[in-house]
């Protein structure tokens, strides 16, 4: 049974390093976008950018950027967007 209502969950483990697990739940099927940012509000790497089911769902980052480049130990954001659901939660990359 899928669940009941959008929801993003904090990221474990925070702080982290090298990866961290982000886990969403979407009541019903439909396209996603799950980015991460830095403290400046500069979009750091897109995780997620797809149509996904209903459901619970887990993606890990390994924090690296778009190029595949690690990322600078600090306080990085994370936002879901859904059709009809935005959320953002911090995370902690520590070197």
């Amino acid at each position: 049974m899928p669940p009941t209502t959008f929801s993003l969950d904090q990221n474990y483990p925070n702080p982290f390093n090298p990866t961290t697990t982000i886990s969403f739940s979407l009541p019903k099927a439909g396209k996603v976008t799950l980015e991460v940012y830095n403290i400046l509000g500069e979009r750091v790497r897109i995780l997620v950018n797809e149509e996904k089911p209903a459901g619970i769902h887990q993606i890990v980052w390994n924090g690296t950027d778009k190029n595949g480049v690690p990322v600078s130990s600090g306080i990085y954001l994370y936002k879901l967007t859904t059709e009809s659901f935005t959320e953002v939660k911090r995370m902690t990359y520590l070197k």
